[in-house]
């Protein structure tokens, strides 16, 4: 077995991640995923290729496999949606790309880590919301989540030959969307080569009411290439990766990505030590060239924004058997970002005459080291208790406006927030110190009890600390969050501190499977806005939008999470199965218990699953509540309940798989709860204001996969 296989498929490691993955996520029991107590102890190496039967299409972004395992996503661009996790999103997520640490770079967060992994390069993926052990990860409230296309496969020749390889395409009709993918692998007992690549190029989008939803266009591009090497206690791998996006249309901002060019490699190191213990290092470098403008008649403007950002880290992992029923995790991690953001001068207008540097050689730095102990007490009973220290330390350089003169004679704001920022010290250190405590009880052969506590905590992204505009186009540029609102960063934001208790029961009978968890959070500073100031374009009360600056406050957020999956009968007309979903998030801030931005309304499922032989067939239903508690500093958009009919059909013949699905059945117009507002349906027509953006129209899609 390579030294890959043996750690990731190590009985301890699983265990944690199965504990802290069912306390904090309630993860969707899909057939497959439910089908013994072998499966559900090994969720770490979750499958998430035809995982669950009513999402087997493996192309197109990472977004498609994700959202089958609980995740919620921020809608954004076509290949960056953010996630979210327990109601929280972006860097309040911990998200690790083959181990990798990379940094959105982007005032936006236009090019978010997912966005730099296609689905058909995903071999195994781990979503560990809330209580997720130390070792996981550090710098994050919410929880993590892990995609690996890092999986090299290894024959049993002495010389290299073919080992494996697939090609897939894909069609969708209600955004003309073309997909390509393809994998192939040469290998031999040790060595082992190859190649992931997709494409995928989008118009926009039409609603339910055949409307365009404008500005939502894209094409993407992704390529690795991966060489391993192994012998009976060790492995060697290098992995090389660049994407290419040359447009994608973000209809919740004011700006679109123009380009996105981006290069990484890793090295990674693998031994198996004496006693069943395992050590493993990592190298990583990420480097991005992103700009912003605009591309499309569907959303006009003259305004460049460019964005360079290089990622840097090692990590160094042990993991030490202390005897028969314990073990022993400890690490040390180091992580280094780099920053520049630059709006190039436009002459004969007021971005004039010089370049407004929003970020100059901006730094954030983290040193890490943790601890993290397991325990089997006894044969019911199984303990797991970590504490993560971590170092993290901020800066940047002077800044500069357009324009040092007053404004069309009205005085420069942004030229006296820039004299103001570059005359304080911006240096800013953080001391950052995680701690977890995981349970499991075993009931019975066929239920668990299992329980978690944590402390977490995140310190400021480099945009929420040093975004110091104040005019309204330069705080219009700053923000993820698709309000349509402008931002002021704020240099003395403190780390937020999670406190997080969860608790779960699972049961998994022979014909009966049922998750249930619940959770609450408590966060102090917890990094929100307030309003200092508002801006109109038109003369309509709707087109009003604030500006807000980044300050801590406390929050609470909490929820609940109910699965089943009863599988009624299994006849010669195949295995019949009802899979039922409801999930539940209110987050609140503690003073006034006001709500807090873009919390997902009550949302259930429910969906009739077929199988025979290997043909596979869901009906699913889903239906999601009005949206009535909104974030009124944002301006948010209440939205209302909506369901939606999907049905989804997949048939694999010898080497060919092909996939037909139905998205929303019944062509029902909706508004995205998580969308934001439609800022390029605002620009070409600011008479209604900021609308809700809608949601997809029907959708035929067709796939087909076939392995040689």
């Amino acid at each position: 077995m390579a030294a890959n296989s043996a750690y990731l498929s190590h009985p301890f490691k699983t265990s944690v991640i199965s504990s802290s993955l069912a306390i904090a996520m309630g993860l969707s029991l899909a057939p497959q995923a439910m089908a013994d107590d072998s499966e559900l102890a090994n969720i770490e190496r979750l499958e998430v290729h035809g995982q669950q039967t009513e999402n087997r299409n493996t192309l197109g972004s990472a977004e498609n496999l994700l959202k089958g395992q609980g995740v919620d996503f921020s809608e954004a661009g076509g290949v960056s949606a953010l996630p979210i996790l327990n109601g929280m999103m972006g860097d309040r997520i911990k998200v690790l790309v083959d181990g990798a640490d990379i940094t959105a770079s982007c005032a936006n967060q236009m090019n978010p880590p997912l966005s730099y992994i296609s689905a058909n390069q995903i071999t195994t993926a781990e979503v560990i919301a809330g209580v997720s052990p130390v070792s996981a990860g550090g710098d994050n409230i919410a929880g993590v989540i892990k995609v690996s296309s890092l999986n090299p496969k290894f024959g049993e020749s002495d010389s290299i030959e073919w080992n494996s390889g697939d090609i897939s395409t894909g069609y969708r009709s209600v955004s003309d969307t073309l997909l390509l993918g393809t994998n192939a692998t040469v290998a031999s007992k040790n060595i082992s080569l190859s190649y992931q690549g997709a494409y995928e190029d989008a118009n926009s989008y039409k609603d339910g009411n055949g409307d365009k939803v404008i500005d939502t266009l894209y094409r993407a591009q992704n390529h690795a290439l991966t060489a391993a090497w192994r012998d009976e206690t060790q492995e060697v791998a290098i992995k090389l990766t660049h994407q290419n996006i040359p447009f994608q249309g973000f209809a919740n901002q004011y700006m679109d990505m123009t380009d996105n060019k981006s290069y990484g490699a890793l090295a990674r190191y693998q031994l198996k030590l004496d006693d069943d213990g395992e050590f493993s290092a990592q190298f990583n470098w990420h480097s991005v060239k992103h700009e912003m403008g605009f591309f499309t008649p569907e959303k006009t403007g003259k305004m460049p924004m460019n964005t360079e950002g290089d990622d840097y880290s090692y990590q160094l992992h042990w993991r030490l058997p202390m005897g028969d029923d314990s073990t022993l995790l400890v690490g040390q991690e180091f992580y280094s970002y780099q920053l520049d953001d630059v709006w190039p001068a436009v002459p004969g207008t007021m971005m004039a005459p010089n370049d407004y540097i929003n970020i100059n050689d901006g730094e954030r730095r983290r040193a890490a080291v943790y601890g993290e102990w397991q325990q089997d007490l006894s044969p019911s009973w199984w303990l797991s208790a970590g504490v993560r220290f971590e170092y993290v330390t901020t800066n940047t350089g002077e800044v500069q406006a357009y324009s040092d003169m007053p404004m069309m004679g009205m005085p420069n704001m942004d030229a006296a927030a820039a004299q103001a920022f570059n005359e304080m010290d911006r240096e800013r250190n953080d001391d950052l110190i995680d701690a977890t405590l995981l349970a499991r009880y075993q009931l019975s052969a066929n239920q668990q009890l299992e329980f978690g506590l944590a402390r977490k905590n995140r310190a400021p992204n480099l945009y929420e600390r040093y975004s110091w505009g104040r005019g309204t186009m330069a705080t219009t540029m700053i923000g993820w969050y698709g309000d349509g609102n402008g931002y002021v960063g704020n240099p003395d934001l403190k780390p937020e501190t999670a406190h997080t208790l969860s608790a779960a029961y699972k049961y998994n009978g022979d014909s009966w499977q049922v998750s249930t968890t619940a959770w609450y959070t408590t966060v102090t500073d917890y990094i929100d806005a307030e309003v200092i100031g508002s801006f109109n374009r038109t003369s309509s009360a709707d087109g009003k939008r604030n500006i807000l600056q980044f300050t801590n406050l406390d929050a609470n957020l909490y929820g609940a999470r109910f699965n089943a999956l009863y599988q009624f009968a299994e006849t010669s007309t195949g295995k019949w199965q009802v899979l039922g979903k409801v999930n539940l998030t209110r987050g609140e801030r503690d003073e006034g218990n006001e709500p807090l931005y873009q919390i997902k309304p009550l949302q259930t499922e429910l969906a009739l699953q077929h199988q025979l032989g290997n043909w596979e067939n869901s009906l699913s239903w889903q239906w999601v509540a009005t949206k009535d508690r909104v974030d009124d500093r944002r301006l948010e958009n209440e939205t209302d309940s909506y369901s939606l009919l999907n049905l989804n059909s997949s048939m694999k013949w010898q080497d060919l798989t092909v996939t037909f699905a139905v998205n929303n059945l019944f062509d029902s117009y909706y508004e995205l709860p998580l969308g934001g507002v439609s800022v390029a349906e605002f620009k070409a027509d600011n008479t209604n204001g900021f609308n809700q953006i809608a949601g997809a129209g029907r959708s035929f899609e067709l796939s087909a996969s076939y392995a040689f």
